[in-house]
């Protein structure tokens, strides 16, 4: 628990009345302000707040409470004014996560350039392919590439990337290639989530056609269909960070280049867009120009 934010949201919590109230004056979520509330009330060891659907108010240890969290607050300032850094200096640790497949093929590299550009970050990066809480994982940064964002989620868009249609030549060989998309259904389609297991979505002379696809394999990691799709198991839906690499080495081939495979996005999520901190802020801003350089279509 970061205490000095938990003793901020308490002393925000109390000057406002309500959870909702604190949660949006300091554009946090308001499980994330519960949370912080009750992990401070566990660290104090005693109930600060008396809690009702209607209103707020303070325990006796909450008013004691109350006056150090204030005077912590402010000796915190008064450190940070005489010992710290220049101000927009970024410091620090952050925690941040991505998909496995992302993480290996293009994120790894950024933050290697991120952190010897700004000697004075640390980060720490978790990979996974299952949908991360950033409140419960402690995340400052998620990575993810999605076009169907939460309502609530606080986002900036770093780039779009292609999807290709690829197939290894061992399977062509035993297989004509789809010369349209409605031949799809007659392949072997090899099915992730990240491009949905059931239907596949291109745009084809300005027309978007949704094709229903089946496959005798499906995996929940983008890295096992890359291998099944070499292997030359079937067709597969890559994203071009993937997939580039492999047509330029002949090892895959792409497939109806007049269709274009709806593209994915890719996004920076993080908690709120108030008092963020100078070292996430400028790893957004780094994230966002080397993606645009970077080879996704």
């Amino acid at each position: 628990m970061d205490k000095l934010v938990a003793m901020q949201v308490f002393i925000t919590t109390v000057a406002c009345g309500s959870q909702s109230a604190a949660a949006q004056k300091l554009g946090l979520s308001r499980p994330v302000v519960s949370r912080y509330l009750g992990e401070l009330e566990d660290w104090a060891g005693a109930r600060l707040l008396h809690r009702t659907t209607r209103r707020l108010s303070l325990t006796d240890a909450g008013m004691e409470a109350l006056a150090r969290c204030r005077q912590l607050l402010e000796m915190a300032k008064s450190i940070q004014l005489s010992v710290g850094e220049p101000s927009g200096v970024p410091r620090g640790r952050l925690r941040i996560t991505a998909s496995t497949t992302l993480g290996r093929s293009v994120l790894t590299n950024m933050i290697a350039q991120f952190v010897e550009l700004y000697p004075g970050v640390g980060v720490d990066m978790l990979l996974s392919d299952q949908t991360v809480s950033l409140v419960d994982e402690r995340i400052d940064l998620a990575i993810r590439i999605t076009n169907t964002l939460g309502p609530n989620v606080v986002a900036r868009k770093l780039a779009q990337c292609r999807v290709l249609l690829c197939a290894a030549p061992a399977y062509l060989q035993r297989r004509a290639a789809p010369r349209h998309v409605e031949e799809l259904s007659e392949h072997n389609c090899l099915l992730h989530s990240f491009y949905g297991k059931s239907t596949w979505t291109f745009r084809c002379g300005g027309e978007e056609l949704a094709v229903p696809v089946t496959g005798n394999l499906s995996a929940n990691d983008a890295a096992a269909i890359e291998q099944a799709v070499l292997y030359g198991a079937g067709l597969a839906m890559l994203p071009a960070y993937m997939a580039l690499p492999l047509i330029d080495k002949g090892a895959l081939v792409a497939l109806l280049p007049e269709c274009e495979a709806m593209p994915m996005d890719i996004y920076a999520i993080y908690a709120t867009r108030k008092n963020m901190p100078v070292a996430l802020s400028k790893l957004i801003e780094f994230l966002e120009s080397r993606f645009k350089q970077a080879r996704l279509g």
